[in-house]
Order: C-alpha cells, then structure tokens, then sequence
C-alpha cells in the first residue's frame, strides 16, 4: 500500500546547507540533498547513517541531515584581544567504522535542535577555545614559535574532534581589525550580562521561550509541547545532555591506552566509578518542580536547583576537553591530568549533589 501513499510537498527548507547551515532535523518524506548525509535517531537515542533521499523514520524515530563541508569560521582566541583571530576551516568526516557511535551523531542529538548554523557553531567552538586558553589546557604565547604552535594545533585538532567530531583541515591566523567593532563587543558583553542578571532575578517568568533542545523523539504530527519557564528549560537541557553524554565520556575514558603502573590504574578505575555513579545520579534525578509527591517547590528553589544542574554541565565539558588532552598524554602528563580529573569530578558531583536537594541548606547566624 506504500506504493500509492500520496507524497507531500517538502516542508524542511534545506537552502544553507553546506554554506551557512551545517545540519538540519528532517521531517518524515522531506528529501535529503544528494552532497548530505542522513543521521536517524531511534527512541534510544541510538544512531544510523543513511544515503541522501527521501527520508522514512520509523516510530519514534527522527532524523538529521548535515553536509560534510568544508566550513570556514574566524574564532577570537582571547577576549581581550578581539582583533588577533585564528581562521578555523573544518569537516565532518565520514563515519569511522571502528566505534558505535560518531561523535558528531552524538553533539547533533544532545546538544542542537532544529537547524545547527555556522555561526552558532563557530560561537561555541571560540567559546570553549577561550575557555582552554584560559586554563592553560592550550598555549599560545604572543611571537609563537614554530613548535609552541604545532602543539597548539595538536591539541586544537583532538579538542575539536573529541568534543564535536569534526576535523580541522586548516588553521591560521588572522588580522580580524578590519571586521570588529570593539565597542560594539564590549557593549554585547553588558548586554548579555545584564540579561543573565535579569533571568536570575525572576525565575518565575512564563510566557515564549525559546526552546534550544526540544525532544528530537517527538512524532512529526504531535503539537509542541507548551514552552517551559526559564529555569525548568535550562534544567531540562542540561540534565538530557549529562545523560547522553555521561556513558560517552566513560566509554572513551575507559578505552584510554594506561601507562604502566599500579597507582594509575587505580586512580583510572575510580574515575570511572565516579562517573558512572553520577551517570546513575543523572538517570534517578527527581523532578525540578517537587520536593516531595505532595509539596511543590518555589520558583525561587527551581532556579537554585536550575543552577547546579548548569554546574554539572559545565563540568561535563570539562571531562570533553580532559579527555582530548589525556587522548594526546604522555606518560609523565597523566598524574597532573588524573589531579584535573578529581577537580571535575568533584564539581558534577556537588553540581548533582545540590541538584537533588529540595531547598537550600540554612546557615545559623553566629553570635
């Protein structure tokens, strides 16, 4: 009978694609480009790559397609200086045989929703840059020298694929004088944080959102579900990607080639333990609007709670960028980097920890 299905006219606007647009989520019908690729997602969240063509998901299924590149972004490595930049040129590659899951599969379904543009991209990848650059996990000195700079581009490429799975093919730098505007950036910054100041002084706000991270399970023909307060869609966010992501980071922290010896195998073993401990944490995590069946929480307690889910992910990118650095140790690099990865560890935990608890913990005045 599928033989004399009428097909409908495509709604999913694929114009970009390869250009502006890195990935898109594809609707059940719609035609996927000849030069993309076709990722379906299960219920599970689990993942298979398909040729271009009209797409058919299943129940429960969904579906992106990307266009592998090359894409070309210009990043700003130091806040401070917005005018030096790296000229970033970049692809998706081919699935790799040799692992279950592709990490770009994995960003796609954790981290995007409908449509994953260049620009937002390259804003998050100047973003974590800035962040390694800052803790000294990268190093890129003023007159670089020729090797201060291949290891700075060795530890770029393994940060960009082992947090995005995407390989970089060319980095420069480059005079960005002509193209910014430094007060308008400065003026940019004001205005973000006296937005972030905004939310988290009314948590209670209602009204449209704008949902980042709408359950990709979701069947095609089913109304969207009424947009959460700010502080419950943060919540909700964070908490799907620690629970995607969790068992990834544990599964290529596990398959790390250890240096000989006693004391880091064990200190390997607990960090995974932890990790797992807190992949159950994330998995039990109760419901941000309760304290108990019967008592609701304030708003003001969601927002708290919101708060330390957000910490929990923060250190999740972290564990990213510990994991592409410790991909690259040697073996005289893994006790400093084992220290880091207590640090982590230890701020999901209390991320977690304080997540759970339904209100917050009341100090005693001293006399």
């Amino acid at each position: 009978m599928a033989l004399f299905k009428r097909r409908r006219k495509q709604t999913t606007d694929t114009s970009g694609l390869g250009v502006s647009l890195i990935a898109l989520r594809l609707d059940d019908g719609d035609v996927a480009p000849a030069d993309s690729t076709v990722v379906v997602f299960n219920a599970a969240g689990h993942a298979r790559r398909a040729a271009p063509g009209r797409v058919a998901c299943g129940q429960g299924e969904s579906a992106f397609c990307f266009h592998p590149g090359p894409y070309t972004v210009d990043l700003i490595p130091f806040a401070a200086a917005p005018e030096l930049g790296l000229r970033l040129r970049f692809v998706v590659d081919a699935a790799n045989p040799r692992v279950t899951q592709q990490r770009f599969d994995l960003y796609l379904y954790s981290e995007t929703s409908g449509r994953l543009q260049l620009a937002g991209f390259g804003a998050s990848v100047e973003t974590a840059l800035q962040a390694e650059l800052a803790q000294g996990a990268l190093d890129l000195p003023p007159c670089t020298s020729l090797d201060e700079w291949h290891a700075f581009r060795a530890g770029l490429n393994q940060l960009m694929y082992t947090r995005y799975g995407v390989t970089v093919d060319d980095c420069v730098p480059v005079d960005l004088g002509e193209q910014i505007d430094f007060a308008d950036i400065l003026k940019d910054r004001a205005r973000r944080a006296q937005e972030a100041e905004r939310l988290a002084a009314a948590p209670s706000i209602t009204g449209p959102v704008h949902v980042l991270d709408e359950p990709l399970s979701r069947p095609v023909d089913e109304p969207p579900a009424p947009p959460l307060p700010p502080a419950a869609q943060r919540d909700a966010q964070a908490l799907r990607r620690l629970f995607l992501e969790l068992p990834a980071v544990s599964r290529e922290l596990r398959l790390l080639h250890l240096p000989e010896g006693l004391p880091v195998f064990e200190r390997h073993q607990a960090l995974l333990l932890r990790l797992n401990m807190a992949s159950l944490n994330v998995t039990t995590m109760p419901a941000l609007a309760w304290a108990a069946p019967d008592q609701p929480l304030t708003a003001e307690d969601q927002d708290r709670r919101s708060r330390h889910t957000l910490i929990a992910r923060d250190a999740l990118d972290e564990a990213w960028s510990l994991l592409a650095r410790l991909q690259l140790a040697g073996h005289e690099q893994w006790p400093p980097l084992l220290e880091e990865a207590d640090r982590i560890c230890a701020n999901l935990e209390t991320g977690l920890s304080l997540r759970r608890a339904p209100h917050a913990e009341r100090a005693e005045p001293t006399l």
